[in-house]
Parts: C-alpha cells; sequence; structure tokens
C-alpha cells in the first residue's frame, strides 16, 4: 500500500466520522437551535400581544420575565370588541377554507384524468397547463379586475376565491397528475376488471393512495390563501377584506393602536402554524412520495 493510498483512507475515514457525528446528536443540537431561533418571533409577538400598550412603547418584550405582572388579557377583550377585525377573520375563513377545497377537488379530478385517462390532445393539454405555473399573478390582475366588474362580483368574497382557484389550479394538477401517474398500472386494471368504473375507480383507489399528495396540496394552498394580501387588496372591499387587509388597514388608519394589532397579528400567524404543525406528517409524506417511489 503507497502512501498515497493511505492518506486517502484517513481522510475517507476522518470525513466518515464528521458525517456520523453530524447525523447523531449534534445535528439534533444544531437543527433544534435552528427550531427555536425561528419560533422567537412568534413567541415575542403572543407575550405582546399580551402586554399593555404603554409597557410596549416603554420596553422589549423579554421585560415580562423580570415583570409578570405586565401580562393582561385586555388587548384581546380590544380585539374582540372591533368589529372591523373580527368581521375580517370570518372572511379569511370564507375565503381560504373553499379556495382551499375547490383546488384540491379540481385539481385531483384533473390529475387523475391527465395521468390515466386517453382524450384527444391530452398531452398537449398538460403542457399548457405546466405553462400556466409561470405566469404571475400580477399580469391577470386588471384584466380580471375588469371582468368581475362586469360580471358584478368585484369586490366581493366569490371574486377573492375564483383567483385564487385559478392561480391555484395549474400547480395542483401538476402535481397531482405526477403522483397519480406513479400508481401501478396492474392495481387500475385490476379495479377495472372487477367493474368499477372511473367514478368509483377515482374514489375508491386514486384518492385513497393519492392522500399524501393531496394532503400536502392542501397544506399549500391553505398557506398562500390565508397569508395572502396582494389578490385581497385588489379585489375585496371593506366587507369582504381578510384579516391580512385588515390589520395593514389598522396599521394605515391609526398607527399605534398596537393593542388591536399584536392580537391580531399573532391570530393571523399562529392558525397556519397549528395547521401545518397537526397535518405535518401527510405533508412530509407527500413531499417525500415523489423520492421514494
Amino acid at each position: 500500500m503507497t502512501t498515497l493510498d493511505t492518506t486517502v483512507r484517513a481522510k475517507r475515514s476522518f470525513a466518515a466520522r464528521v458525517a456520523s457525528g453530524a447525523g447523531g446528536g449534534v445535528l439534533r443540537v444544531v437543527l433544534v437551535l435552528v427550531a427555536v431561533f425561528w419560533l422567537v418571533p412568534t413567541f415575542g409577538l403572543l407575550v405582546s400581544s399580551f402586554r399593555d400598550p404603554t409597557d410596549i412603547a416603554t420596553s422589549g418584550w423579554w421585560k415580562v420575565f423580570g415583570a409578570p405582572g405586565q401580562l393582561t388579557a385586555k388587548s384581546y377583550k380590544s380585539l374582540l370588541e372591533s368589529d372591523a377585525i373580527t368581521h375580517s377573520l370570518f372572511n379569511t375563513v370564507w375565503i381560504t377554507v373553499p379556495a382551499t377545497l375547490l383546488v384540491v377537488l379540481f385539481g385531483a379530478m384533473a390529475g387523475y384524468a391527465f395521468a390515466w385517462m386517453d382524450f384527444k390532445g391530452r398531452d398537449w393539454w398538460f403542457l399548457v397547463v405546466v405553462a400556466l405555473l409561470v405566469v404571475p399573478v400580477q399580469v391577470a390582475l386588471i384584466p380580471l379586475a375588469d371582468l368581475f366588474g362586469k360580471i358584478g362580483i368585484f369586490g366581493d368574497i366569490i371574486g377573492v376565491v375564483l383567483f385564487h382557484v385559478g392561480f391555484g389550479l395549474p400547480f395542483a394538477i401538476f402535481l397531482l397528475r405526477n403522483f397519480f401517474a406513479e400508481i401501478p398500472r396492474e392495481l387500475l386494471e385490476a379495479a377495472r376488471l372487477d367493474g368499477a368504473g372511473e367514478t368509483r375507480l377515482f374514489l375508491t383507489v386514486v384518492l385513497p393512495l393519492g392522500a399524501p399528495a393531496i394532503a400536502s396540496l392542501g397544506i399549500f394552498q391553505f398557506l398562500w390563501v390565508w397569508n395572502d394580501m396582494l389578490v385581497a387588496l385588489v379585489f375585496s372591499d371593506s366587507q369582504s377584506q381578510p384579516l391580512t387587509v385588515a390589520l395593514q388597514q389598522q396599521v394605515r388608519q391609526f398607527g399605534n393602536n398596537i393593542d388591536v394589532l399584536a392580537p391580531g397579528a399573532f391570530i393571523s400567524m399562529v392558525i397556519p402554524l397549528v395547521v401545518f404543525f397537526a397535518f405535518q406528517r401527510q405533508f412530509v409524506s407527500g413531499v417525500m412520495a415523489g423520492a421514494v417511489k
């Protein structure tokens, strides 16, 4: 064995030890520190939402550890007494839930059709769907605002929902079509031999097998719509605006009403976090499904 071979093996051994250590306790500690650092702003907002506005103006949120008597629920009482904020919270739900369910439903049906049904121009239509993925939202704001105004839905919740559905479907179809295409053909053929039609095949075979991808899509769509402000600013009015727009209006109009802004911003932030952590297992399964097949 030459000196060069011995040096190379020593370097490989050192690299293997480093990789092994990184995959053990060291990596876990780093990930925990990153997670804690990422959650600090959320925790600070939570603490601020339970402090008096005068305390917020004079000291940082970390001062509460030395003076826990600062904590109070008055801010949440002010929030519940603000009709604009509470109404916008319900508007956010009425926008997000239908926009998510419709995208998942139509995306799943179209994804199955593109994956397993033969029709004229199927590949070309799928290329059109893929091309729509690169169309920016800003391009459609003015044309769709004009169209919605002509048909009488501009400023209504239904207009905001339709916009999100229209721009969410290309990604949904692309994602679910690729996932459904990985289902073994033999499984579908066996179901057809047992007398299953396309509807029954879709409901009893494809949807259960595609549950991880559907869950991932639902989480993505929910987060996008819940946190959106640009589309809502354009297509909603004072009666249909979601929470993101209502908070922005509070900042612009008053600026110093932190007793409403802090709890409102925390609620706007924490609900997507709860949804994500509640379905994180399905989300990870859906994201990793394409990599392990």
